[in-house]
């Protein structure tokens, strides 16, 4: 549930400050504790694991430019679990056309976790503007992003640790920095933005380099399942610090999530 608590603060820094200052620190922040975790955690450096990450870098710098975007303008509870719904049905479709084949069980819970994400991401509390199709379709574009990456992180060789992250870090940050001067945007954040910003970047990398790890020893059909709860924490956030209501549904789609799972755990 870390990516989930890592969108809350981002969600948060974008509702005050720059969408594209957000991104660019939090990347920053990511980028410092990758740094400093490569000299503790096993890999082997190479092109391909750089290449590798650098691709999925481009992939998840337009997927978090589209989620800080739909996060400043829509609700979170419904931005954060479309998001989910997109950025799930993307490597668990690539992983079972790859040959991939879960167990019965984990199938189960596969199917238990779409369930569960659509009865998330129905909001009670403005309909409206959860049904403005801006709002959507950047919800929609930043899963097919998020998607991206964690297929593209799959690919890496798996001897690589978390050498990818270095090079996906490099890639999104210079991808949005040149974003930025094309479109003359600033970079400069809006002051008492910076430290929600830096936290969000580095619940991210932590988010990331868990997710490497299951990803290099397990099923992508499974994992992507597994990392697309986390709108589960976003809700539960927004619930206590923002005040968002969460509807029965929405409670019954947590239950859910938990049951999704228990059943790939136990597969």
């Amino acid at each position: 549930m870390i990516f989930g608590t890592a969108d809350f603060f981002g969600g948060l820094a974008t509702r005050r400050s720059r969408v594209l200052a957000v991104v660019v620190f939090s990347q920053l922040g990511g980028l410092l504790l990758i740094a400093a975790l490569l000299a503790f955690l096993p890999g082997t450096l190479s092109p391909a694991a750089l290449l590798w990450g650098m691709a999925s870098g481009v992939a998840g710098a337009v997927g978090i430019v589209m989620f800080y975007r739909g996060l400043a303008t829509g609700v979170m509870s419904v931005v954060a679990p479309t998001t989910a719904i997109a950025s799930m049905a993307v490597p668990v479709l690539f992983g079972l056309i790859t040959g991939e084949r879960p167990s019965i069980p984990a199938l189960v819970g596969v199917l238990l976790g779409l369930f569960a994400v659509t009865l998330v991401s129905r909001s009670p509390n403005d309909p409206a503007a959860g049904s403005r199709a801006g709002s959507i379709l950047n919800a929609l574009a930043s899963g097919a992003g998020f998607g991206g990456f964690f297929i593209l992180l799959k690919l890496a060789p798996e001897d690589a640790g978390v050498w990818p992250l270095l090079g996906a870090r490099i890639a999104s940050i210079t991808l949005v920095a040149l974003l930025a001067v094309a479109t003359r945007r600033s970079l400069r954040p809006i002051p008492g933005t910076l430290t929600v910003t830096i936290a969000a970047g580095l619940l991210d990398m932590a988010a990331n380099v868990l997710y490497l790890f299951a990803a290099q020893r397990g099923l992508l059909s499974l994992i992507a399942v597994l990392v697309s709860l986390y709108p589960a924490s976003t809700l539960l956030l927004a619930r206590y610090v923002l005040g968002e209501r969460l509807s029965p549904v929405q409670i019954t789609g947590v239950g859910f999530a938990l049951g999704a799972v228990a059943l790939i755990a136990a597969s």
